[in-house]
């Protein structure tokens, strides 16, 4: 018999993740340990599916908010019905919490999304909250955290439009993971986890032409594993609308309907998404190493 526990539950969270095994460990032991976590990278690399599996496993909330210049402290911590004010004044029955106050009463995790787009002051009454495990609201007084309440955050470090610089007193309060792309293998049993395909090559050929998008010269931005998601389901069911349709070119059409919109082409760049798409969708299925040209049957 296992004698200790986190090993166990451990085991048990890893069942819903995809890879990702260091990066759980890492998260499992911070949030265990009573501590607060920042996960930062790009989308898509499983940052909130981590932290809803453990959720999941600890049977607490999994309270999202998304970091915006609409996150105001009174729609984070609450507010009092307005109708009810003006019948009842202000009173503790008519306080509406707020997805802060929220899961501090239930013990719950707090996850911000994109935790360099909300506004400065929001960020202090969250770093207050995060210090004392407490917040007082005016006219209703203080409310304390129970055991299990957590704050975690998440941020996109290449993302520069509508961010703010996250300052030192802020990195201080937490834990921070830097989380990049899973490898080619672990992507592609996430594609077919998400979308029930069962055709590997299709698989195969859309992991690679998404991740070919990251590593692209003309591009700034690359697309993430929701990309290779899309294009695979997409490329599905064309093929089931025209089933004589060559092959190939299903892919094609997917790829550009599934991954133009996710990629960010370099401001210096004169080449639109759909060039770019096209370029790698060539390089995939028609070049070889020495020049060679090859054709992928299905």
């Amino acid at each position: 018999m296992n004698q200790y526990p986190e090993v166990a539950a451990r085991a048990e969270i890893a069942r819903v993740v995809v890879g990702r095994d260091r990066e759980l460990t890492l998260v499992l032991a911070a949030v265990a340990a009573g501590r607060d976590v920042m996960l930062e990278g790009p989308p898509g690399t499983s940052k909130s599916t981590i932290l809803r599996a453990i959720t999941a496993h600890w049977g607490v909330p999994f309270v999202l908010v998304e970091g915006n210049a609409e996150l105001t402290p009174a729609r984070l911590v609450g507010h009092h019905n307005p109708a009810r004010v003006l019948r009842e004044d202000y009173s503790t029955d008519n306080f509406v919490p707020g997805p802060l106050v929220q899961a501090m009463r239930e013990g719950g995790f707090l996850y911000i999304e994109e935790l360099n787009r909300a506004p400065e002051d929001t960020l202090n009454v969250l770093l207050g909250a995060m210090s004392e495990r407490a917040v007082t609201v005016p006219r209703v007084g203080t409310v304390t955290a129970s055991s299990t309440f957590r704050v975690l955050a998440s941020m996109n470090p290449f993302d520069n439009v509508g961010t703010a610089r996250i300052s030192d007193s802020v990195y201080d309060r937490w834990n921070r993971l830097a989380i990049g792309y899973q490898g080619a293998d672990e992507e592609a049993e996430v594609v077919a986890h998400r979308t029930g395909c069962t055709d590997r090559t299709l698989i195969e050929d859309g992991v690679a032409i998404t991740r070919a998008t990251r590593t692209h010269p003309e591009l700034r931005r690359g697309a993430s594993v929701r990309g290779a998601i899309d294009l695979v389901a997409v490329a599905t069911e064309l093929a089931r609308i025209e089933p004589a349709a060559d092959r190939t070119r299903v892919v094609l059409d997917a790829a550009l309907l599934a991954l133009s919109a996710r990629i960010g082409v370099d401001e210096a760049s004169e080449v639109t998404p759909e060039q770019v798409i096209t370029d790698i969708w060539e390089e995939h299925f028609f070049s070889a190493p020495g020049g060679q040209r090859r054709v992928r049957t299905a």
